[in-house]
């Protein structure tokens, strides 16, 4: 009775904004434990006390933006932040070692090299690096002087260490791929050379995704929530499915963080957004579906990314073949196969349209991976060619013959099923709103929801709704090569088989300088498009909902990649308050 008490008694200081601590809100599957469940009931406090008629005088409303702007004030002063940015950084381990933010946006920890605002690699701990003739040796000089955040030395040990601890447990972390590294060593104690036993163009991209953790203080167990580095920031306290605390720290070699303390808390996003409205969040995650809302003192942010979502179009008949393991499987789909059916959707559907429809607008147009990539295609064509997609699947032989607005042929209609999974209600919108364009070619498109463990098998018969973007061109491999087909996870789902494609990937896996790497990556895409195996429909926008006296410093935040949410910290020891 006591604790019901105290919350009632919390919530109501909260409605009138007596209170306004600084929290980084991260939503997700797994919720919070005794203090998750008690923000949650404050939550739920304010709402139902609202929805009970407690309403202000206009004396109150007053001295309630008064006691508010005060507050704002006061945050400003103890320089602390308060947002709400995905859950991600909760789902898995804060580890490096293990992988940890490893698609470029680390806080605790820094990699040798980094990704700027171009979409260019430069230097973190590493100051200058060279490349052998043949691409099998790296030499990097590391920056001087640094430390981690418990104040020892940062060398050449701790790089070693890393590279071998993760080489040594590559099961344990599935993003850095060092299977090729044969040998790592310190030449002096700021110089590292590394080996590989054969040449590999998308080596930067691995050692940019691997942050350096202390050989003398690393443990496995601690580090998934307490992580020693040399980032802006250091957790201070971890509790599990609930928050996370940071703080600047005092040992970073950069310029001293403006944001002294940052709080990263779990909970839904419907519970988030609602705390933004009670003005407790600084920066709140949103769906594209929230982008024509608004919330008081905040503004909305559209953030540039390379997340693309696109539909695999599985390009084999419908036929029962062994798997990988030996196992029967079914496989194919018996109207995505015809590359006439394939090609009229690509061409014929209005992304633009879709876009509005799914996303309020929010959102870019998009027939393969997008420009802010070095490696992407440039290659494009006109989509809403409404006649000339009826034309050719009317020559491939698919008609209205009944005149029901579904084409046949053969006695098959020209529907099949479109999966979007793991509750992600854009990726539902977006594949609703391209199944209503699609009906206007005669194609019928059912959209349905599933779960991720559902997926392994429904991605071989059935159009599945993916995100994907990466800095590392790695991502058109699991794609397009023919031998991942059946082997296990989400690669070539499509069951895609190109002799063109898969020699132009192993050239530019081997290339022995980038220039030639890019050459093969467009020449993959440029040649596996002509199939039209994905329904490439939009580059998305992550969206936010910022406080509107707080500056994200824009002109240093990276185009996000892939998972929306945590890409925004990516330059938070650059955040400042106006």
């Amino acid at each position: 009775m006591y604790l019901l008490e105290k919350m009632i008694r919390r919530a109501y200081s909260i409605i009138h904004c007596k209170v306004r601590p600084i929290i980084i809100v991260v939503q997700g599957e797994r919720l919070m434990t005794m203090k998750k469940n008690r923000i949650a009931g404050i939550i739920s406090a304010v709402v139902i006390l609202a929805m009970t008629g407690c309403t202000q005088t206009k004396e109150n409303q007053s001295i309630s933006q008064s006691t508010t702007q005060n507050e704002i004030e006061k945050t400003k002063q103890s320089n602390e932040v308060t947002a709400y940015v995905g859950t991600s950084i909760f789902e898995s381990s804060l580890d490096p070692i293990k992988g940890a933010m490893s698609y470029g946006y680390p806080f605790t920890n820094n990699a040798l090299l980094k990704v700027n605002a171009d979409s260019e690699y430069v230097g973190d701990l590493a100051t200058d690096w060279s490349i052998s003739e043949e691409a099998l040796t790296y030499t990097f000089t590391l920056r001087e002087g640094v430390k981690f955040s418990d104040g020892s030395d940062f060398t050449a040990e701790d790089v070693v260490f890393t590279y071998n601890t993760v080489h040594e447990n590559q099961a344990n972390n599935e993003y850095v791929d060092l299977t090729r590294l044969e040998s790592i060593t310190a030449i002096d104690e700021y110089t590292v050379e590394m080996k590989l036993s054969e040449a590999y163009s998308p080596f930067f991209d691995t050692v940019a995704m691997l942050q350096i953790v202390p050989s003398d203080a690393y443990d496995s167990a601690l580090f998934d929530t307490n992580p020693i580095g040399t980032g802006a920031y250091k957790v201070v306290q971890y509790d599990t499915n609930q928050q996370m605390i940071l703080e600047a720290n005092e040992h970073y070699f950069g310029e001293v963080p403006e944001i002294q303390k940052v709080t990263l808390v779990y909970m839904d996003g419907d519970a988030a957004f609602a705390a933004a409205r009670s003005r407790q969040l600084d920066i709140v995650m949103v769906g594209a579906g929230y982008a024509k809302e608004e919330i008081p003192g905040m503004t909305l942010e559209a953030f540039e990314t390379m997340d693309v979502r696109n539909i695999s179009l599985p390009v084999q008949p419908q036929q029962t073949v062994k798997d990988a393991e030996g196992k029967e499987v079914t496989i194919g789909n018996n109207v995505t196969c015809d590359k006439a059916v394939r090609k009229a959707l690509s061409i014929g559907l209005n992304r633009e349209m879709i876009i509005e429809n799914a996303f309020n607008g929010v959102g870019v147009p998009v027939v393969h991976f997008t420009d802010n990539l070095l490696w992407a295609s440039t290659e494009t064509y006109e989509d809403d060619c409404q006649e000339e997609a009826k034309k050719i699947l009317e020559d491939a032989g698919w008609m209205d013959e009944d005149g029901d607005g579904i084409r046949e042929k053969d006695g098959q209609e020209c529907t099949f099923e479109v999966y979007a999974a793991g509750g992600d209600e854009d990726r539902y919108r977006l594949a609703v709103a391209m199944a209503e364009n699609a009906l206007e070619l005669g194609i019928k498109i059912e959209v349905k929801t599933t779960t991720w463990d559902e997926v392994t098998t429904l991605q071989l018969t059935s159009g599945i709704v993916w995100g994907w973007g990466q800095y590392s061109p790695t991502v058109l491999y699991s794609l397009y090569k023919s031998d991942l087909f059946l082997s296990g996870g989400y690669d070539n789902v499509v069951g895609f088989n190109n002799d063109k494609v898969d020699s132009k990937i192993e050239e530019a896996l081997s290339a022995n300088n980038q220039e030639d790497a890019i050459s093969a990556w467009k020449d993959v895409q440029m040649i596996a498009d002509e199939e039209y195996p994905y329904l490439y429909l939009v580059n998305i926008e992550h969206c936010y909902f910022v406080n509107e006296d707080l500056d994200l410093s824009m002109e240093t935040q990276i185009p996000h990649p892939h998972g929306h949410g945590s890409p925004i910290v990516c330059n938070m020891a650059d955040w400042t308050w106006k």
